[in-house]
């Protein structure tokens, strides 16, 4: 099941923060302390904590709201501002005790030198409690699931009385039916009591149950007393490089692992993580599949810089690539999607086509040679009645869908898409391929597309044929043998 996130509102209740980066160069040491000398040259910011929760669901296509509190400072001012700009809904309670929660990292060359933080980790005082739950009620009309990004700052504390806002919410989504999903932080996990899902990584996990993520035997343990402890049936633990494990009672332990991957920055993983998690449970899919889901998405986030959500795009690229619900075989506004992050990637898109009715090896030649072409390859394949209406009555030997898995199946293809025209210059116009690739019985200027592809500086490549290897040629000598041929 592919998620459909458009349909999709979930809120956030937690820590909103921004996240600064000063992108620097260093060239020399202090002459007044034996420090790097960091010479600015420039800045920017993005929502952070419960914000960057947010933002990526609205990466991912969901509508988002969040709802926190934040200082009465330039920091606020900025927050707000883009927040606006990535189109999520905000209410944010102005506190004048408290500075709007900040994190700057000084970067030299993709590396930190240091980070500065600003924060006042205080439970809620009575008139920012008072606005936060007068303001509840109205952001949950509509919600289809709500996440409590707790980063320990304040927004979901116990309070001196004993109330508490996580509660709060717990206890209006279950007169509603909403589910609630809690990315935990500090000790007292109580306050999650009655959510769905707890998603501790293993530093939280340990600190609170006593288990080091270990034995799979001692971890399963743990988890399921502290589930009971706590009130909440499931937990999903994110281990960092060796992967994920789900617990829910009265269910086998779900150990998923993670594809081998360059780290680049893990900051912001466990926002992506409990954001893809809650949205796919919003779209319906069971947990086990949510969290391969998020495993999937968070492999994607680390390997790259700074705080970074998660897009459609690549969301839909990595549960592909990690054997998820989306196969090789898409569908074209799916496929245009994963090329547009292929071509972000600074990757080149190579397209084919053909009928492809009695894999041979010139076919698998042609194949080859057309991967060599760029670092993707896209291949179009007509539909049974393009076929016939191309060859004949009496083809194709085999219908379209397969003609799409064989083709799916060979290493040198990324993507497969089937089209019903009796040309691919509809496919051409809409993925604007890097390289477009044709036997060599073509010249550039009778290839269909060859205008599109070279008007938005692309090339066409005439690829080498096998000599004696034709699918028309096949068809005649099997039928010729007296063989099965129509």
């Amino acid at each position: 099941m592919i998620p459909d996130f458009a349909r999709t509102r979930l809120l956030v209740v937690g820590d909103p923060m921004l996240d600064i980066y000063v992108e620097s160069e260093v060239r020399r040491i202090s002459p007044e302390a034996p420090v790097p000398v960091a010479e600015v040259r420039a800045r920017r910011s993005v929502p952070g904590g419960a914000a960057n929760v947010a933002r990526n669901l609205v990466s991912l296509g969901c509508r988002a709201a969040l709802l926190g509190v934040c200082g009465v400072d330039a920091a606020a001012s900025t927050l707000r501002e883009r927040l606006r700009e990535g189109a999520i809904e905000a209410t944010l309670i102005p506190s004048s005790r408290r500075p709007t929660t900040g994190k700057t990292r000084i970067v030299t060359r993709g590396q930190q030198l240091f980070r500065l933080d600003e924060e006042a980790r205080l439970p809620l005082d009575p008139q920012e409690y008072a606005g936060l739950k007068a303001a509840l009620p109205e952001a949950l009309d509509g919600c289809d699931a709500v996440i409590l990004s707790d980063y320990g700052k304040g927004v979901l504390l116990r309070r001196p009385d004993g109330s508490c806002l996580a509660g709060d919410v717990i206890a209006a989504c279950a007169e509603r039916g909403i589910p609630v999903l809690a990315d935990p932080k500090l000790d007292d996990w109580s306050r999650y009591a009655g959510a769905e899902c707890v998603t501790p990584n293993s530093a939280e996990f340990a600190a609170v149950s006593g288990c080091a993520d270990e034995s799979r035997e001692d971890m399963e343990k743990a988890a399921r007393a502290l589930c009971r402890r706590i009130a909440v049936p499931r937990l999903l633990l994110t281990r960092g490089p060796r992967g994920m494990a789900l617990f829910e009672e009265a269910r086998e332990p779900v150990f998923i692992k993670a594809e081998a991957r360059q780290v680049v920055d893990v900051s912001g993983a466990g926002d992506t993580v409990i954001a893809v998690l809650a949205a796919c449970r919003a779209c319906g899919l069971s947990y086990a599949e949510a969290a391969r889901c998020a495993n999937a998405a968070a492999g994607m986030v680390v390997c790259k810089a700074g705080t970074s959500p998660v897009s459609r795009a690549e969301f839909l690229y990595a549960v592909r690539r990690d054997g998820g619900s989306t196969p090789k075989i898409m569908d074209l506004p799916r496929l245009r999607e994963v090329v547009d992050f292929w071509k972000q990637q600074g990757q080149r898109v190579v397209f084919t086509n053909g009928c492809f009715d009695i894999l041979h090896k010139g076919h698998i030649m042609l194949l080859h040679e057309a991967a060599a072409q760029g670092d993707r390859l896209v291949v179009a394949i007509n539909a049974d009645a393009s076929v016939r209406r191309l060859k004949g009555e009496t083809r194709p030997v085999q219908d379209e869908q397969s003609r799409a898995l064989l083709i799916a199946a060979l290493q040198d293809v990324d993507a497969v898409i089937i089209f019903e025209e009796d040309t691919p210059l509809r496919l051409i116009e809409a993925l604007l391929p890097d390289v477009l690739v044709k036997g060599s019985d073509y010249t550039v200027e009778t290839v269909v597309g060859t205008d599109v592809v070279q008007a938005h500086g692309g090339r066409v490549h005439l690829a080498r044929l096998q000599d004696g290897y034709s699918t028309t040629g096949i068809c005649r000598r099997i039928s010729a043998d007296g063989g099965p041929a129509r």
